[in-house]
């Protein structure tokens, strides 16, 4: 599987998670991201990217989180510009 992937959610208000690949999305209802095991949808309200860090792929997303959905296990970036925001 390559890099480990973690995430923690601290009172549906803070998510933290490593492991992150690309991002290909974000907006205040929801995150698309890829993680090194796959495609993790995130919805929520008033959601915002409080931590990025490129160099280790720790991404910290702050609001209220509603639902996280994993999905497409074997793809773990996108082929757009923002899908290569963390290569």
């Amino acid at each position: 599987m390559g890099t480990m992937h973690t995430a923690i959610l601290e009172n549906r208000e803070k998510l933290q998670l490593s492991g992150v690949t690309a991002i290909d999305s974000f907006d205040e209802r929801a995150v698309i991201l890829y993680t090194s095991c796959g495609q993790l949808t995130i919805i929520g309200r008033h959601l915002h990217m409080e931590q990025l860090s490129t160099e280790t792929g720790d991404v910290t997303v702050e609001g209220e989180v509603q639902a996280m959905r994993y999905s497409d296990r074997d793809r773990t970036a996108p082929a757009g510009i923002m899908g290569r925001l963390l290569r």
